[in-house]
């Protein structure tokens, strides 16, 4: 059983996606504050969050960083504004979607179910050995990545971003091939998302000291692992 956390300040809006979602077979907890989320959080595992940006003591986009400093667990942010800059926020911060209301419930749990099927797939077919570059070493079987030993604090789908083109070294991969082939073809968000994830996925390589390798924009087509000779 899917159990989900839906964050909304709305009872209306809570009740109605509650509904929905025990409708389609999910265990649900409903909060009404950021600090709310933050002890539901810690008081019991989740599959999935419905987080609302505009909520009282702590706004959505504060409970989605401290979430993503801890967890990979998959968010879903609401949001009543439809401008860009809200979204691609949500985006940097570690969102897995964005769905700006008015929204039908239905939709909701088509996103929900969308984003938990990308979690099914498996990781990129690195094989069972060691993949390594200068002081990087990743274990795709093991999940984890290390510089100069070091273990990296990333993300399930930046461990799969690093993965994927490491294994693929000096391939240019456009936006549009690491969406389809990391978050599917009924992903339904935008090129965008690689470049929030991408872009988070550098800061944390790049708090270790390392050379001889980077994650390299190629502009106007995407992204590659490039070693520096």
């Amino acid at each position: 059983m899917i159990r989900m956390l839906i964050a909304d300040d709305n009872a209306a809006i809570t009740k109605i996606l509650a509904g929905f979602a025990q409708r389609d077979g999910c265990e649900v907890t409903t909060v009404a504050d950021g600090e709310a989320v933050l002890r539901a959080f810690h008081s019991r595992p989740y599959d999935i969050i419905l987080l609302d940006v505009m909520m009282p003591k702590k706004d959505g986009f504060a409970v989605c960083r401290e979430l993503r400093s801890k967890s990979d667990i998959p968010i879903i942010m609401i949001t009543a504004r439809s401008e860009d800059y809200d979204r691609i926020m949500g985006l940097d911060i570690g969102a897995d979607d964005y769905i700006v209301k008015p929204f039908s419930a239905a939709e909701v749990m088509a996103r929900v179910r969308a984003v938990l099927r990308r979690l099914e797939r498996t990781s990129p077919e690195t094989g069972e050995t060691a993949l390594c570059c200068g002081n990087l070493r990743v274990e795709p079987s093991a999940s984890r990545a290390f510089i100069d030993k070091q273990p990296l604090p990333l993300t399930r789908k930046e461990f799969d971003l690093l993965c994927l083109l490491l294994e693929n070294k000096g391939r240019v991969f456009s936006r549009d091939h690491l969406l389809d082939r990391l978050w599917g073809a009924d992903y339904y968000g935008d090129t965008r998302t690689v470049d929030s994830h991408i872009k988070r996925l550098r800061a944390k390589l790049d708090a270790v000291p390392h050379d001889g390798w980077q994650i390299k924009t190629i502009w106007g087509v995407g992204y590659m692992f490039e070693v520096m000779q």
